[in-house]
């Protein structure tokens, strides 16, 4: 097991000492423990955590795209044509 020193206020310390005994722990394990749920936390943002919260996404990406329907494959292949050729002298 690997050992951390932390350097610390005075009154961090005695705030986090207090919180421990509170739950009838270890200063080091209330550390351990913060430092756990923060992690934990960090891991899980951005997550879709329901159906709720992925139909809201989609719903988000439907209002950004703005209405009116895609050009078809044709379309889309004249466009990247025209890109490709573009500076090209005509010959």
């Amino acid at each position: 097991m690997a050992r951390v020193q932390l350097i610390i206020p005075d009154e961090d310390r005695d705030e986090f000492v207090a919180e421990a005994r509170r739950d009838g722990i270890s200063l080091s394990e209330w550390l351990r423990l913060a430092a756990r749920e923060r992690a934990e936390r960090r891991r899980n943002e951005g997550r879709f955590h329901s159906l709720h919260d992925l139909e809201a996404f989609f719903d988000e990406c439907d209002a950004a795209a703005g209405n009116g329907d895609e050009p078809d494959w044709e379309e889309h292949l004249r466009v990247a044509e025209e890109s490709r050729s573009s500076g090209w002298p005509d010959t």
